[in-house]
């Protein structure tokens, strides 16, 4: 069981900015929270690594020149947000508009949180900066981009084998399918995260959920090499193993359609076996989320009260087939 802290992406640097350290302190101190917080709550892992890691990079970087190499990443001028009032890009959580699908407010430029569509910056109905609210202007930008295209009848033709999973996700994923793959950008104009491993694209990182994936991979490496056993990654990977990741239902996607075109493009590894994503767990009638302060905040819960009823309330309440409510009252 292997897991970690996603490090990497606007969400860190948005926070840096707030509390006034750099992304390096911010990532940091909260994976030192997760850290304390599995422990204080009696939950362990064989690893829980973060992405900031210099075998992550490496993994990733192999990755990366791997697929750029058998033509599934090619690049490509694209339009991007600038904000010329910010004087910069504006990549993923940086920029919010309205969703071009489901017409929510607040949707981002990688991804709406509503219908789970991604998104692609150019796309957002009446965009602002997130930051001073300006109307961004649109400007070239050199990108690497997935060839997802590549491999959507191939995906199709696996998602359809996978009657065990859970019907919301084959579903979800079916649909998403057959609407029609488009390729993807999967790197920014942001200077925190693992850089493109390429010369002339300084001031460009690989996009955070096209490496926070990989994190599964670079951690059963990080975990066989803790061991002693450097070649032990291989019998979970390539050998006769079913892999399962859970995870909640707004990251399907990357799980039944990313991850698995980059499985298939890079070669020799196993795809994903079950993909058992939960609904949403609302407090007070709201959806959970962090970066609108609407959370249980677990450092504060767990210096007030044991942690045997929140996992029983956890275990009791979890929304496997539909959302779960949480209630102070």
């Amino acid at each position: 069981m292997v897991s970690g802290s996603d490090q990497h992406g606007t969400p860190i640097t948005i926070k840096a900015e707030q509390e006034g350290k750099t992304p390096a302190e911010i990532a940091s101190k909260y994976h030192q929270q997760f850290l304390d917080s599995w422990q204080k709550l009696g939950i362990s892992f064989d690893l829980f690594t973060n992405t900031g890691t210099a075998n992550h990079t490496e993994v990733s970087c192999d990755i990366f020149l791997t697929l750029l190499d058998r033509g599934y990443i090619y690049k490509s001028i694209v339009l991007q947000p600038f904000c010329p009032h910010c004087q910069r890009f504006l990549p993923d959580r940086y920029i919010e508009g309205t969703c071009p699908y489901c017409n929510s407010s607040g949707a981002r430029g990688d991804q709406c949180d509503e219908c789970g569509k991604p998104i692609n910056p150019v796309e957002l109905i009446d965009p602002h900066c997130r930051h001073c609210g300006t109307t961004p202007q649109f400007k070239d930008s050199e990108h690497f981009f997935l060839k997802l295209t590549a491999f959507e009848d191939r995906l199709l033709a696996w998602v359809k084998q996978q009657t065990h999973w859970r019907q919301d996700v084959l579903n979800f994923t079916t649909r998403y399918l057959e609407e029609g793959l488009k390729d993807r950008a999967i790197t920014r104009d942001i200077d925190w995260g693992i850089p493109v491993p390429l010369d002339g694209f300084e001031g460009k990182c690989l996009y955070v959920w096209f490496e926070a994936v990989i994190g599964y991979l670079s951690a059963t490496k990080e975990w066989a090499k803790s061991r002693g056993s450097e070649e032990e990654w291989r019998s979970f990977w390539q050998g006769d193993v079913k892999s399962y990741y859970f995870l909640g239902k707004d990251n399907i996607i990357f799980h039944t359609i990313i991850w698995p075109a980059m499985l298939m493009g890079y070669g020799n590894l196993n795809l994903p076996y079950d993909v058992p994503a939960n609904e949403f767990l609302t407090i007070e009638g709201r959806r959970l989320s962090t970066s609108r302060n609407w959370a249980v905040w677990l450092p504060d819960y767990l210096s007030r009260y044991d942690p045997d009823p929140l996992r029983y309330l956890l275990s009791i309440n979890m929304p496997e087939t539909g959302d779960s409510d949480f209630s102070w009252r």
